[in-house]
């Protein structure tokens, strides 16, 4: 049996009544906000917030808030697609029983030796796009999207690879794995999926113009083949991922104990203690909230399970911030778009201008909201 407190709360541009802790925290007169504010309706920016709570009986109960909220407006979802697609990967070996995330692998897209748990490791740690193409082939699109409407995750859509030449052609490469080492290959060979299947949303026609092999072409820029993965799914794949016990069976993802906390390890753990270069990867390079417009250390005590996606001009996170010192903990998701110039691919965004200080400064008013309230 789930317990959930809904608090609805009508969408829609901001109105400057304060009925939420949200609203409270976007009427701050912080000039990261104010910016954002001050021309709510160029920034298509949405926002969701879980207040956790444990009753006297030992219960979890959630306070969801939102703030313009709408699975049926389109934002480019970009890297945060990679937080499922790890998940239905560890699903998947689970369901083989020679299998598990450790086993080699090497997948046609290289001739090097790969395993699901290095490849979420590089996912968590620098979003690396080529381990989530690696595991978007070994699963395909057509099982991934399957099980994501299994899991009641839909409208969610995953259509292509990431950063890479033809990134929604339907062929998929052969997968072998090596459970042993005796010589023995289990091959998942290459497969053909579907034709990408669009969704009647909104608003997938984006700008003014776009810039195609070094030329502007002045007509919209056109999501509707691209991934889709609103925040609802990912703030609701969230709960399911750390809150299980609050969801039906079905609902949940089949993964091991170990496996679901090895990967939640992976979620928190910052680029230098993953062995990268703290001068290039420093502590916020994949975490927005709180800390995104500093190089300052995170502190240990505060741990962000968390994966972020920026790409178009879109700056999305989903997180589940703990602080273990204070004992603060809350679920805040929210996305972004900053593209003054309203031109697609041509890499003028203002992601470290306006985006990440609003992110950043988002999640400290609602960690200090979660100070005081607790």
């Amino acid at each position: 049996m789930r317990i959930h407190i809904f608090i609805i709360i009508a969408s829609g541009l901001f109105l400057g009544s304060c009925t939420t802790p949200i609203d409270t925290v976007l009427v701050s007169d912080h000039p990261a906000i104010q910016k954002v504010m001050d021309s709510i309706e160029n920034h298509e920016v949405q926002i969701l917030y879980t207040q956790i709570d444990t009753t006297d009986k030992g219960l979890i109960t959630f306070k969801d808030y939102e703030f313009q909220e709408n699975k049926k407006h389109y934002f480019y979802p970009a890297s945060t697609v990679k937080l499922p697609i790890t998940l239905l990967a560890a699903e998947y070996v689970n369901k083989h029983p020679e299998l598990h995330i450790d086993t080699p692998y090497i997948s046609t897209r290289d001739s090097v030796l790969h395993s699901v748990a290095g490849d979420i490791r590089q996912i968590f740690a620098v979003s690396d796009n080529e381990a989530y193409n690696r595991l978007y082939d070994m699963l395909g699109r057509d099982y991934i999207n399957k099980r994501l409407k299994e899991l009641d995750l839909s409208p969610t859509r995953i259509a292509h690879r990431l950063s890479t030449g033809n990134a929604a052609i339907p062929e998929r490469g052969t997968i072998k794995f090596f459970p042993s080492y005796e010589g023995d290959v289990i091959a998942l060979e290459g497969l053909k999926d579907q034709s990408i299947k669009k969704v009647s949303i909104k608003n997938q026609q984006k700008g003014k113009g776009y810039i195609k092999d070094g030329n502007l072409i002045q007509t919209a820029f056109d999501f509707s083949e691209k991934n889709y993965f609103p925040l609802q799914s990912q703030h609701e794949l969230m709960k399911r991922l750390f809150f299980e016990d609050q969801f039906d069976k079905d609902e949940r993802f089949d993964i091991s104990y170990t496996d679901k906390v090895r990967i939640q390890k992976s979620m928190y753990t910052l680029p230098r203690n993953a062995t990268y270069d703290p001068e290039t990867y420093y502590d916020s390079y994949v975490k927005f909230f709180m800390y995104g417009d500093t190089k300052d250390m995170i502190p240990d005590h505060i741990k962000i399970y968390n994966k972020v996606g920026y790409a178009y001009g879109t700056l999305t996170e989903t997180a589940y911030v703990v602080d273990e010192k204070e004992g603060i903990q809350f679920l805040l998701s929210a996305t972004i778009l900053v593209n003054e110039n309203g031109i697609f691919n041509d890499d003028t965004y203002e992601y470290d201008t306006v985006g990440i200080p609003f992110l950043a400064q988002l999640g400290r008013a609602i960690y200090d909201l979660e100070k005081s309230r607790k």
